[in-house]
C-alpha cells in the first residue's frame, strides 16, 4: 500500500478481518518490522481514541512515533496557494510537508472537513497534498471525508460478535447540538456495502450521504421500520451533505435519540458509536451501558485495526 483512505485500499475483507484477529491474539509478533522505523503522526484536530490507539498499534509493531500537533505544538500552517502570507500563519504546507516526510517512513493525517467548501472537504485538499508532497505512505487517521480506521474497526468488532452469518446492520442519524462532519457516517456506509450484511441507513429527509459512499445501500426515513429486527445498530450525526444545505443542520429531532424502546424493535441488537458520544442526544445511558452495548470492545479495536495497515505498510518496506 502506498496509502489507506479507503476499504478499496485493504483488499479482500475476509483476509483483512482475519488477519486482524491473529494480530489480536499476539500483538507484539510483527515487532521487528517497525525496527528502526517512524511514523510521524500529525494532527489538524484533537483526538483521543485515534492518537492513543494508533501510537500503541506502532509500538506494538517496534516503530519510533513523533506526534506533531498543527497549530498547538508546531507554527501556524497556511493551506492556501496564492495567499499573502501577512497574517498568523508563518509557513506553508507546501515546504512543511517535505520537511516532515525527510524525517519518517509513514504519515498518519488527521484533518477535518472544515465546512468552508465542498468542492475543498471532498477533494481531501489537505490530505492529497501530504501524498503528493512527503515522498512517504500516507494513511487517514480522519479527514475530510472518510475515517477508515474506525471503519475497519467497527468491521472487526461485528464479525466478533455477530450471531447469524448475515447479519442486519442499521446506521442511524442522531441528533446532536453541533454540525458534526460526514468522515465516519461514509465510511461506515462504504465498508458496510463492501461486506454481505443486510445493511441498510436510516435518517430524516436531507441527511442523504454522498453516493459514492452509500451506494446502493437502501434508505429508510422511518427509523423505527429500520431498527426493525436489526442485529446492529450503529448511531451517528452528520451534516447535510447535498447542495447549499452542505455542512448545516437540518433539525434536532430528539426523536431519534436511540433509547430503550427503539432497542426493544432489534433482534436484541448490539448498539455500537465511534465515540465520543453526547450521551441522552445520541443514546440514552441506559442504552450505552447495557450489555449490549460495544462502544468499549468497539473502541479497544481501534489499536488491532491501526495494527493490520500499519503491519501492512512496513511489510512492503522489507
Amino acid at each position: 500500500m502506498k496509502k489507506f483512505l479507503g476499504v478499496q485500499d485493504i483488499g479482500n475483507l475476509h483476509d483483512a478481518v482475519a488477519e486482524a484477529l491473529e494480530v489480536k491474539r499476539n500483538r507484539f509478533a510483527y515487532k521487528h518490522l517497525g525496527q528502526d522505523k517512524t511514523l510521524l503522526m500529525i494532527f489538524f484536530n484533537n483526538s483521543l481514541r485515534t492518537r492513543l490507539s494508533t501510537q500503541k498499534a506502532a509500538m506494538n509493531l517496534g516503530m519510533n512515533v513523533m506526534v506533531l500537533d498543527v497549530n498547538q505544538g508546531a507554527w501556524k500552517l497556511e493551506t492556501e496557494r496564492g495567499v499573502v502570507m501577512d497574517g498568523d500563519k508563518s509557513e506553508h504546507l507546501l515546504e512543511a510537508i517535505p520537511v516532515m516526510g525527510s524525517f519518517c517512513d509513514l504519515i498518519g493525517v488527521r484533518s477535518f472537513a472544515r465546512y468552508e467548501s465542498k468542492e475543498d472537504d471532498y477533494s481531501e485538499k489537505i490530505l492529497q497534498q501530504f501524498i503528493r508532497y512527503s515522498g512517504k505512505p500516507v494513511f487517514s487517521m480522519e479527514s475530510a471525508t472518510v475515517h477508515p480506521l474506525q471503519a475497519f474497526a467497527d468491521l472487526i468488532t461485528i464479525e466478533e460478535h455477530k450471531r447469524t452469518q448475515r447479519p442486519k446492520v442499521v446506521l442511524t442519524w442522531a441528533p446532536h447540538p453541533k454540525a458534526l462532519p460526514q468522515a465516519v457516517p461514509n465510511s461506515f456506509a462504504q465498508w458496510m456495502n463492501a461486506t454481505d450484511y443486510d445493511f441498510v441507513i436510516t435518517h430524516p429527509h436531507g441527511y442523504e450521504l454522498a453516493s459514492e459512499f452509500a451506494g446502493n445501500a437502501p434508505v429508510e426515513y422511518n427509523q423505527d421500520k429500520a431498527l426493525e429486527g436489526a442485529d446492529f445498530v450503529y448511531a451517528k450525526n452528520w451534516a447535510a451533505y447535498s447542495g447549499d444545505n452542505y455542512g448545516k443542520i437540518l433539525c434536532q429531532d430528539r426523536s431519534w435519540t436511540i433509547d430503550d424502546r427503539k432497542m426493544s424493535l432489534t433482534n436484541d441488537g448490539y448498539f455500537m458509536h465511534c465515540l465520543p458520544v453526547r450521551r441522552n442526544m445520541i443514546v440514552t445511558d441506559s442504552v450505552i451501558e447495557s450489555p449490549n452495548s460495544l462502544v468499549i470492545p468497539e473502541a479497544a479495536n481501534r489499536e488491532i485495526s491501526a495494527e493490520v495497515v500499519i503491519k501492512r505498510f512496513l511489510e512492503e518496506m522489507s
